[in-house]
This record gives structure tokens, C-alpha cells and sequence, in this order.
């Protein structure tokens, strides 16, 4: 792969709330850009977050529900519907390269950034692929529960939903992130939405996870997909510097934290 022949960073998972997770994205981006390196990442939510689509619908959620629970919510520069990231039942992972060094065509360039993703489900031992054909919508607001996409939706051999991953062009670099479910969390999730209208069978009967299809660990998923991630790009193993880790938390309270952004899906920046 060309993208193997540039400098690429690993950073391993690290724990941290939703809208740092959003700005670190969006700094990695501008380092890609003005800094000519590229960074892989493997994250994780804490506490659980409800990430909304960049054309969300407030009204489409429950807010009683996360401020109850102590669900953080904030909103995705990426489309798509709402996604609750339950703390421990979800993997999440970020590539960001220059756009420059990607095809212009979208359907290329996610057939490109997913190879990581589908070889680490195979290590894992998980039949796993681009859905096959389209699939009806069950509840549009909820990502994981609209109509199925050949284009993006990463389905496990029965045909269930395993994986959602978007893409969006920052500082004329490209981000794709990637949310992979290890174990289900069907209730939480559905109590998000504002009258969903779908039952928990509904749900699963759409929605499966690594650990509905084999019998490993989180910690086993999340070794894999970094190791899978270095040996796609040849990374070397990575930090954030101090400089990046301070413009994210300024961009989180600036932007990912901001009632106008979470609610509104205004950009205060």
C-alpha cells in the first residue's frame, strides 16, 4: 500500500470523554496537514457517550435518559445517526492521512481505510465484510439501525451490523473513524432515542458484536485491531504532544462540549 511509505504514528488505546476523543480527530487532522504525519488511533469512551450525527435531530433524542445515567453527549463532524458508546462494549478507532493521499472517490477511499479493520476482524476470527446489498431503515435517527449501506456498513457473516465508520475532510486531511461493537448494550443504547418505536429484538436481530461471534475478550479485540493498524500503514508506535493535547481540550470546551454544537449543530470555531 503507497499510504505504508509515509510516516505513521500508532497511538494505543487511551481512555478519554467524548468531546476530547471528537477534537483529538480533528487536531490529528491539522497535523497530518502541516505536519506531514499521519496517525492511527484506537480509543475508547469514558464515561459512555452518545455520539450524534452531524445532521442530528435533537428532538430525535431522550435527553432525560443520558443526563440520568451520566451519558456524555456531543455531536460527530461526521453524518449519520446517533451511536451510544457504551464505555466497555465499544472499540473505537481513527485513521487520518493527508487528502491529498487518498482517491477523491469515496467509495475507494473507504474500500482503502477499512482493510485494517477487516483484517483485524479476520485475526480475530470474525467472517466480516461490507454489507452486501441495501437494507431498509428500522430507525433512522439511530446509526446502527438505519438502512444498511454496501458503501460503509460492516456486517458479520449472518448479515448483522458489526461495525459503522464515517469519513469527513478537515484542514484538507482526511479523517475516517470507526465504531466497532465488542458486546451489545441493546437497552442503553435504544433508551437514547426519543420514542424509538423498536423493540430490543428488533435491535439485535439488526445489530451483532465481536463477542456475539467469538469467544474473545475486549482486551484480545483491541490488541488485535492496533496490531492490524500498525502492520497496515508500518507505523511506529506513537504519543500526542503536549501542543496537541492542549488544542483538544481547548477545542472540546470551544466546540464538542458547547450546548450551540450539541444541540444545534452550530460551530462556534
Amino acid at each position: 500500500m503507497p499510504l505504508a511509505d509515509e510516516e505513521w504514528r500508532l497511538i494505543r488505546e487511551e481512555v478519554r470523554p467524548g468531546p476530547v476523543n471528537m477534537a483529538l480527530d480533528e487536531v490529528a487532522a491539522r497535523t497530518a496537514a502541516e505536519d506531514d504525519l499521519r496517525t492511527l488511533r484506537v480509543y475508547r469512551w469514558e464515561p459512555s457517550t452518545l455520539s450524534l450525527g452531524y445532521h442530528q435531530d435533537a428532538a430525535t433524542i431522550d435527553w432525560e435518559f443520558p443526563e440520568r445515567e451520566g451519558i456524555t453527549v456531543t455531536r460527530r463532524p461526521t453524518g449519520g445517526g446517533a451511536i451510544y458508546h457504551d464505555q466497555w462494549g465499544d472499540v473505537s478507532y481513527s485513521v487520518v492521512a493527508p487528502a491529498d493521499e487518498l482517491p477523491g472517490d469515496l467509495l475507494e477511499s473507504y474500500e482503502i481505510l477499512c482493510e485494517p479493520l477487516f483484517d483485524a476482524l479476520e485475526r480475530l476470527g470474525v467472517d466480516a465484510g461490507f454489507a452486501a446489498e441495501e437494507e431498509p431503515a428500522i430507525h433512522q435517527p439511530a446509526c446502527y439501525l438505519r438502512a444498511l449501506h454496501p458503501a460503509h456498513d460492516v456486517v458479520a457473516g449472518d448479515g448483522r451490523k458489526l461495525s459503522g465508520n464515517a469519513q469527513y475532510r478537515r484542514r484538507d486531511a482526511v479523517v475516517q473513524h470507526g465504531s466497532l461493537t465488542v458486546e451489545r448494550a441493546t437497552e442503553r443504547h435504544l433508551a437514547c432515542f426519543a420514542a424509538p418505536d423498536t423493540t430490543p429484538a428488533e435491535f439485535d436481530a439488526r445489530v451483532t458484536s465481536v463477542r456475539d461471534q467469538v469467544d474473545v475478550d475486549r482486551e484480545t479485540v483491541v490488541t488485535t485491531l492496533e496490531a492490524a493498524l500498525a502492520d497496515w500503514a508500518d507505523a511506529e508506535e506513537g504519543a500526542w504532544t503536549n501542543g496537541e493535547l492542549a488544542a483538544a481540550r481547548d477545542l472540546a470546551s470551544e466546540k464538542y462540549e458547547r450546548e450551540s454544537w450539541v444541540r444545534d449543530g452550530e460551530d462556534p470555531t
